[in-house]
């Protein structure tokens, strides 16, 4: 007897699953950015550098797919908020380098406490094996987000330069 009617029909369940998953937290995702009175490229700029500590504003560009340009007004209001700091490479006085300031990191987690609490109570029973099955799926997916993005930026750049340009000079959507 066969499983692929099975297997077929299980990797839509989960594939649907996924994709209701990432709405939802997209969804959530606003709804903290809305609360904490920021958008929601603030929040995930905020998120990444809880992550990693500090990073380039170009670093910051990359990964929340932001021009360096909008990352800079980003990086202005939220250090003008008092979220971040932001401060010259003193190795590359070109480049400036961000990181959260500490004391606003309690505020930033508040709207998370009650989903943190839930997601703990959801994985308690989770055997170290079933953890380490998620923690893969979950690596592997942000290794293909992370080569879908960057697929779409080779894209857009070389589109951008391959584009005809209209009598006033300004390239053409299409």
């Amino acid at each position: 007897m066969s499983h692929e009617p099975a297997r077929a029909s299980a990797i839509a369940d989960l594939m649907r699953a996924g994709r209701e998953t990432s709405r939802l937290s997209m969804v959530f995702r606003y709804a903290i950015a809305e609360r904490l009175g920021l958008t929601v490229s603030d929040l995930e700029c905020l998120d990444y550098l809880a992550d990693v500590g500090s990073a380039s504003a170009g670093q910051v560009a990359e990964r929340t797919n932001l021009t360096t340009g909008a990352v800079t007004s980003m990086l202005r209001r939220l250090q003008q908020a008092g979220y971040v700091t932001a401060e010259r490479d003193p190795a590359d006085r070109r480049r400036v380098i961000v990181a959260l300031r500490p004391e606003r990191m309690a505020e930033l987690e508040r709207p998370y406490e009650r989903f943190a609490e839930r997601a703990e109570q959801l994985i308690e029973g989770y055997s170290v094996e079933e953890l380490m099955l998620l923690i893969r799926h979950y690596d592997r997916m942000q290794a293909m987000y992370l080569a879908e993005l960057d697929h779409y930026r080779t894209r857009a750049s070389s589109k951008a330069t391959s584009r005809p340009m209209n009598q006033a000079g300004s390239a053409r959507w299409g």
